[in-house]
């Protein structure tokens, strides 16, 4: 049977202070949101902290941002940051075992419910909205007996971890299905190495900007991660004189984010969209160059990895990829004909890739699914 109990039946504020020494390292802790836990936000001086003391979290106890508790901001402090430091806006609480498991209140804090009860426990306007710690600590929640605990725990546990294995496998079938790619093109290609320039050129369709009209936009990730659509643009809130007008079979490449991956083919949903001219575009010489060859091959992690090479510095230093730097990349490259075959392999692969995105979906959503189960149904129902 549950029975409903006060947060602060378990839960005591920890009054662990501890001054900062400006000659010493400390571990500092990020709260993310939505229930996903805490992490390492980095390691700093003492000299860089600003308070003179902080509250020292241990492994086991509950942290809790009170500005973003509303989004789930919270969780159980992890062996690897014992001894954190965290400000007086991450109050740390000691978890009472002999009335709730640790790891059990670690499940429900999961819950949308108790995001929920963080939102109710906040107060203020829209740029200093708190979690008032007395009214968090007066909220309740069910609780079951500690055998009942322990099973739950059990339960999510082993789906978790299930969950887990199935995510790896995932990842590592994606993973080899770009290898036999990769494999696959280096197989199929002559031992010549060529410029990529001949077998790509730069083909631009500038377009000037009228001020009172508008213009759908296509952003592009990086790492392979191709296209996605952006709002539209108008004409007068823009500096850009031109945009680039988009073409199915295009090869888009971004200038300062090419070195990381920022490379795209696109196809016939992209035709009469708009890039920035920090987009430039190339089309495949006909005789030389499949594009459908051209959207699997910039995928594999060796072009990527030629592409890192192709600008030197760090960060806003990088330098831009030109299109010059990109058409004096060498590769190897199959004939047409050993490409058209190779692209047979590869519908194979989309196929297995198309077969798995449901049930990635589903996997995903297990675990979320069966909180709500246990917490809105076992819970609920005893």
């Amino acid at each position: 049977m549950s029975r409903t109990i006060t947060i602060e039946r378990f839960l005591t504020k920890s009054e662990d202070w501890v001054p900062v020494k400006p000659d010493e390292n400390y571990k500092q802790i990020t709260a993310r949101l939505w229930g996903k836990g805490l992490t390492l936000r980095g390691e700093v001086p003492g000299s860089a902290i600003a308070a003179a003391r902080q509250y020292c979290a241990k492994a086991g106890q509950f942290l809790i941002s009170r500005i973003d508790a509303r989004h789930g901001a919270f969780g159980i402090v992890p062996d690897e940051l014992d001894g954190a430091l965290v400000s007086n806006d991450f109050p740390c609480f000691n978890i009472d075992a002999s009335t709730v498991l640790p790891h059990f209140f670690e499940w429900y804090s999961r819950t949308p419910e108790f995001v929920d009860l963080c939102r109710r426990a906040s107060e203020g306007s829209t740029n200093r909205v708190r979690m008032k710690e007395a009214k968090f600590l007066k909220m309740t929640v069910p609780l079951p007996s500690l055998d009942e605990q322990r099973r739950i725990v059990a339960r999510l546990d082993r789906v978790a971890e299930l969950v887990t294995t199935a995510k790896s496998l995932r990842e590592e079938i994606m993973k080899n299905a770009t290898k036999l790619l990769e494999r696959m093109h280096f197989e199929f290609s002559s031992e010549e190495e060529r410029l990529l320039g001949d077998f790509i050129f730069l083909s631009e369709d500038r377009i000037p900007v009228i001020p009172d009209q508008v213009y759908p936009q296509v952003g592009i990730r990086g790492f392979a991660g191709g296209l996605f659509f952006k709002e539209a643009t108008a004409g007068s809130d823009t500096s850009y004189r031109t945009f680039n007008q988009l073409h199915p079979d295009m090869l888009v490449v971004s200038q300062p984010k090419g070195w990381e991956g920022a490379v795209a083919v696109t196809t016939e949903q992209h035709a009469g969209w708009f890039a920035s001219p920090e987009y430039r575009t190339f089309r495949c010489r006909p005789d030389m160059l499949s594009p459908s060859y051209l959207r699997q091959f910039i995928g594999t992690e060796w072009f990527q990895d030629q592409l890192t090479k192709l600008t030197r510095g760090q960060g806003a230093r990088r330098e831009r990829l030109r299109p010059d730097m990109l058409a004096e990349m060498t590769v190897r490259m199959p004939s047409l004909f050993q490409q058209q075959r190779a692209l047979v392999v590869h519908e194979k692969v989309q196929g297995l890739r198309l077969l798995a995105e449901p049930l990635s979906t589903e996997v995903d959503a297990l675990l979320p699914a069966l909180l709500h189960e246990t917490f809105n149904g076992t819970l609920a129902a005893a």
